[in-house]
């Protein structure tokens, strides 16, 4: 799920601490307009009933160790540890794996390599044993960093979110059945940036479409800076990282 969004506020909610959480876009550069892999969510669910978001969630605990085929990109990896508290790669890499996974859970495609055959280990009983099964790696190497938002204040629920994308190329499988009427995610599309505003969507998810289209026109290199959102004294603050 996209897990930043302007969200339900309540005046007397209490000062929640942002959890951390990654989002991911998925990104078809083969045509003149590049796609973006959307899904909408399920009309029954609480939090975003029906919109179209990228997949994303929180940090679980399988995610801090799971094997790798390639690291992030030092830059990335240096955006990741910019203005927070206790910054370490290890959670850098934790925030990385999160959208990788939560990305397999919610849309059955698995990002990463077949070059090297199935891991050796992974965590047991969580969604990275599907990639030991099909024999894929995630690899970190093919992700950017895009952006970072951070959910305002007096809000039910808060997330400090990292946004990665990565082609499409970079599918290693995919898992059918994962989506589907009774799922997280009812449907899946693939848009250009044009269409994907014309759809229900978080307000965060409208500015990072924005942010990816000028990063794409800008080449798409992991060496641009990345932005990041806060709110402060009531005011959107749009900072480079």
């Amino acid at each position: 799920m996209d897990t930043l969004v302007a969200g339900e506020r309540k005046a007397n909610a209490p000062a929640l601490r942002p959890a951390d959480a990654s989002t991911l876009i998925i990104i078809d550069r083969k045509g003149k307009h590049p796609k973006v892999l959307m899904g909408k969510r399920h009309e029954g669910h609480r939090f975003m009933p029906g919109k179209f978001v990228f997949p994303g969630g929180r940090i679980e605990a399988g995610d801090r160790s799971m094997t790798v085929a390639g690291a992030l990109h030092p830059r990335a990896e240096q955006a990741l540890m910019t203005r927070v508290t206790r910054p370490s790669v290890q959670r850098s890499r934790a925030l990385a794996l999160a959208a990788i996974r939560e990305t397999f859970e919610e849309t059955g495609l698995m990002l990463g390599t077949k070059d090297y055959g199935s891991p050796d280990s992974v965590p047991a009983g969580t969604p990275w044993e599907a990639f030991r099964e099909h024999g894929v790696f995630p690899d970190l190497e093919i992700l950017h960093f895009i952006g970072r938002a951070i959910t305002p204040p007096k809000r039910v629920k808060r997330f400090d979110t990292r946004f990665f994308a990565v082609d499409r190329t970079a599918v290693a499988h995919e898992v059918e059945g994962v989506v589907g009427p009774d799922s997280e995610l009812v449907e899946l599309a693939w848009v250009t940036v044009a269409e994907a505003r014309k759809l229900d969507l978080p307000p965060i998810t409208g500015v990072l479409l924005g942010e990816l289209e000028a990063r794409i026109a800008a080449g798409f290199s992991p060496m641009l800076p990345v932005p990041f959102f806060y709110q402060k004294r009531d005011h959107f603050v749009r900072e480079l990282l």
